[in-house]
């Protein structure tokens, strides 16, 4: 029985995949033309691209459980794990502020939740009960989230509102973002933020999906688990999980990214583990030694993409915004960002709007990838 090794192939390209997705539908040439998919859904409802930031959480979810399994087996002090912990997420809270005061500093508005803040807020929250509880504890934990998310959600009043109004701007978690964070939230809503307060509670679920589908495979050699035994019970959760996810959107909550839902954690819980079942089977689990290469080889753009995902998260972010920063003065008169110039050739093509647009994100992915390809070839790795 092969032990667990202490870096997954598997992980490494799911993350890549994931970071991969995320730099595309973050940087179109033209927001106004996008294929469905590669958009957020309006409100309710849900499209491959909401999926991607469920996709990192359960991802840090995994690697937390692999690294502090091993760290605690070999005797490692939890209290001082917890705050290296800490620590690591304030730096991560930091890295996702400093983005959204980039280029302006105007700290008099600048947004205060974002995508790696609640990176850090959901990793601070599972932090203590991924380090002192069970299993068993941290599915109740789960359970107990997604519950005082929903009773907070739809029993609570809202001042001049009343209780359980999930419309924009109008429901409880709404409410307490705009009482707490004032004018720092998402500029284009003002009055409420996708990545608020309260719905990091359920958004920390997705992370705590991940930490139990680590121990699942971490645990298997001990049990005497077979890797393709522990990779039909990784589909079958995941199919559970949408399934659950499709009977909550109809009974309970819809699916709804930007309120983070009991049914939209589910559900992207529940794709998170089919997708990720798929990678581990293939470059881990696989009995096949000549298709596990064949399949290493696919999947080394994502291996190499995924091992330098933060850093390409936070530097494609903070090239699109000196793109949009940078200013041109035309013989006209008129001034044009630098990203606007770039993107007038590739707009010109006879391919249609929708296209050039996905073409503008694709070289964009391209050129971030060219950057973690030579930061893997050089062997330089940014961790926090």
């Amino acid at each position: 029985m092969r032990e667990t090794p202490s870096r997954l192939a598997s992980l490494d390209a799911f993350r890549g995949f994931t970071i991969a997705a995320m730099v595309l539908v973050n940087n179109p040439g033209d927001w106004g033309h996008l294929y469905g998919p590669l958009a957020h859904a309006h409100w309710n409802g849900w499209t491959f691209t909401d999926c991607i930031f469920p996709f990192f959480l359960f991802i840090a979810g995994v690697s937390m459980a692999l690294s502090l399994g091993r760290q605690v087996q070999a005797g490692a002090d939890k209290p001082r794990l917890l705050l290296r912990l800490a620590r690591r997420a304030a730096l991560i809270f930091l890295i996702g502020f400093l983005l959204n005061l980039v280029p302006y500093f105007h700290f008099d508005r600048v947004r205060i939740p974002g995508v790696l803040q609640r990176i850090a807020l959901c990793t601070l929250l599972a932090a203590p009960i991924v380090l002192w509880c069970g299993w068993r504890l941290q599915l109740a934990a789960i359970a107990v989230l997604l519950a005082s998310y929903a009773v907070l959600m739809l029993c609570v009043p809202v001042p001049g509102i009343g209780a359980g109004v999930l419309e924009p701007g109008m429901d409880f978690g709404a409410w307490v973002d705009r009482a707490l964070l004032g004018g720092h939230l998402w500029v284009q809503s003002k009055t409420w933020d996708p990545e608020g307060l309260v719905s990091t509670l359920p958004a920390t679920c997705n992370l705590l999906a991940g930490v139990l589908a680590g121990r699942w495979l971490a645990a298997g050699p001990k049990a005497g688990v077979d890797r393709s035994e522990q990779t039909v019970w990784l589909l079958l959760a995941g199919l559970a999980c949408c399934w659950i996810g499709w009977v909550l959107d109809t009974m309970l909550m819809p699916i709804n990214k930007s309120l983070w839902t009991p049914s939209f954690c589910l559900m992207t819980t529940g794709w998170a583990l089919v997708t990720f079942a798929a990678c581990w089977w293939l470059l881990d689990a696989n009995p096949y030694p000549a298709l596990r290469a064949r399949a290493a080889w696919w999947a080394r753009p994502f291996v190499i993409y995924g091992m330098n995902a933060l850093f390409v998260f936070a530097f494609s972010g903070f090239v699109a915004k000196m793109l949009g920063y940078v200013k041109f003065a035309r013989p006209d008169g008129s001034v044009r960002s630098l990203g606007s110039v770039l993107y007038e050739p590739i707009a010109a093509l006879p391919i249609g709007a929708v296209n050039t647009s996905l073409l503008h994100a694709v070289l964009f992915d391209a050129f971030m990838f060219l950057l973690a390809w030579i930061m893997w070839r050089n062997k330089w790795f940014v961790k926090v």
